[in-house]
């Protein structure tokens, strides 16, 4: 940890200082490490969804065609519309598959919930629906495959869930929307708030395994699409050396994304900006041993002054993890709460 960095002071989250639909995390034994509780729950399989759902390109962006490949769970028809719809974004390199948007959207199916499961543009197996990449500023994206579905059916409200990156994304939407209809509430599971922190910390040495994964993907994206789309991206090997996520911002996404540099990216992509202006109840969740998602003293200011959100900081949790002592599928602790929260935050599957 920088020594300039202020200690972060555990949160109080007795029993007594609980929201009434939170409980409190006890991680599970033996994984009370950041790093052990981000690759065990990485890894931990879930049951297959009982319902495959119905798959649909959605068209984001009209001047180039590009479209995103989503996966819907339809509640029956006459009651579709008035039923809470969850839109999922899953994170860097994930899919509408990853393993824990497929537990998150069990339970939503369960609580009575529509359930749309969206890949960013190329994930999920998608690189010919778009010429363009993918990136941490796409909230226009998700707010286009709201809009598409709202209008085909009617749906009167709509809920974000995001992970990591997708977090970010939805925060982003949540904070430049403000109360816009259909958008009701909003969860984020330790969302990628402030990129540039986010990335440096990713090439901390500790975190450097993290970090290769990343970009053993990312980089094969990229030849993936230089292939596809020859006319539009040089050949990998004109790029350079990549060995960072900072430089692979830098060298490629500002490059074919419209941004000025690494720095002009975080700075125009992060929910840090506008995440003081999010105006619909939002649950925030992180861990303080996350191990490379980071929160600035600033950001975390405005995120604390926003009454409409309630943030949840927990010492243990990892990334994306958040596996509890709870025997069975309950092992998902994070994903319980998310259910919770907006079962809560929404009055219910039908509303108040």
């Amino acid at each position: 940890m920088n020594p300039d960095t202020p200690e972060i002071q555990e949160p109080d989250l007795s029993p007594v200082g609980l929201p009434e639909w939170l409980a409190h995390f006890e991680p599970k034994r033996g994984l009370r490490n950041g790093h052990l509780q981000t690759i065990v729950g990485n890894y931990l399989p879930r049951p297959p969804l009982r319902d495959a759902g119905m798959a649909e390109t959605v068209e984001v962006d009209p001047a180039d065609g590009s479209r995103v490949l989503c996966h819907c769970h339809w509640q029956p028809a006459p009651e579709r519309a008035l039923r809470l719809t969850l839109l999922l974004v899953h994170g860097l390199e994930g899919s509408s598959n990853s393993r824990y948007i497929q537990g998150i959207t069990a339970r939503a199916w369960d609580a009575g919930f529509n359930v749309i499961r969206m890949n960013m543009r190329n994930c999920g197996g998608t690189d010919a629906l778009t010429p363009t990449l993918y990136h941490s500023g796409l909230s226009g994206d998700v707010a286009a495959v709201m809009r598409h579905y709202a209008d085909q059916f009617g749906l009167e409200r709509m809920a974000l869930v995001g992970y990591s990156m997708g977090g970010n994304l939805v925060l982003k939407l949540a904070g430049e929307w403000g109360s816009r209809s259909p958008l009701c509430a909003v969860a984020s599971v330790c969302p990628a708030i402030d990129l540039a922190a986010g990335a440096d910390a990713l090439h901390e040495p500790v975190n450097r395994a993290y970090e290769w994964n990343f970009l053993k993907g990312l980089r094969a994206r990229y030849a993936r699409k230089w292939q596809l789309f020859p006319a539009r991206y040089v050949p990998p090997a004109k790029i350079g050396p990549v060995n960072s996520i900072r430089q692979f911002d830098h060298k490629i996404v500002s490059r074919y994304c419209g941004f000025l540099d690494a720095d002009d990216y975080y700075y125009r992509s992060a929910s840090a900006r506008v995440v003081d202006r999010i105006a619909v109840p939002t649950f925030i969740l992180q861990a303080q041993d996350d191990p490379f998602i980071r929160l600035l003293p600033e950001t975390r200011a405005k995120v604390l002054a926003n009454p409409h959100i309630t943030f949840v900081e927990t010492r243990h949790g990892g990334h994306c993890a958040y596996l509890g002592r709870d025997p069975g599928e309950e092992i998902h602790w994070a994903e319980a709460m998310v259910i919770r929260f907006l079962l809560h935050a929404t009055g219910g599957t039908h509303g108040s």
